[in-house]
């Protein structure tokens, strides 16, 4: 039960991470509840955003494809190539800006957001094509990797729009 529900979760990492910035967003959040406004919330869901959902997950990506390579393949349903290496390393310089981004900058944030985000919508793409053409619907291709990679982008944006809006970079 706990190996699976560990295997489902690293399994599943881009959701894990989503959801535990979410979490300590709303810690932090209540943290500040005494000064809070709608500028400050959304400043830390930005933040903690581009630390968890960007930073912390695109280092893992990197850790995986670099170095266990094979193992990326297989769960993405493809065969072991160089081009994981490559995804690897473009993984490190995304998860690197996504931390640099927790600083009080929104360029780094919208950097933070914006190539991850066509990096992720480009991926669900040939993630639709790959179950077209190939039927490949391997847990790495077509399962909650999938759905994040179209709702990582969508909830970047809005918060992006929302920090902006609302005249963020308050911590």
């Amino acid at each position: 039960m706990i190996r699976d529900m560990i295997k489902f979760f690293l399994g599943n990492f881009t959701l894990t991470f989503l959801i535990l910035g979410t979490i300590g967003a709303l810690f932090s959040i209540y943290q500040h509840r005494k000064v809070k406004t709608k500028a400050l919330t959304a400043d830390i869901l930005l933040k903690y955003y581009c630390l968890f959902a960007i930073g912390i997950t695109y280092l893992y990506n990197a850790l995986f494809h670099i170095y266990f390579h094979a193992l990326a393949a297989r769960f993405i349903g493809w065969t072991d190539s160089p081009f994981q290496i490559e995804v690897g390393t473009a993984s490190l310089g995304f998860g690197v800006i996504g931390i640099l981004a927790t600083r009080k900058n929104f360029g780094l944030r919208l950097a933070a957001v914006l190539g991850p985000s066509i990096f992720l919508l480009g991926a669900a793409i040939g993630h639709v094509h790959q179950m077209i053409t190939n039927h490949n619907f391997s847990p790495g291709n077509a399962g909650i990797i999938f759905y994040t990679d179209w709702i990582v982008p969508l909830i970047g944006f809005i918060l992006l729009y929302r920090s902006y809006k609302l005249g963020g970079e308050k911590i």
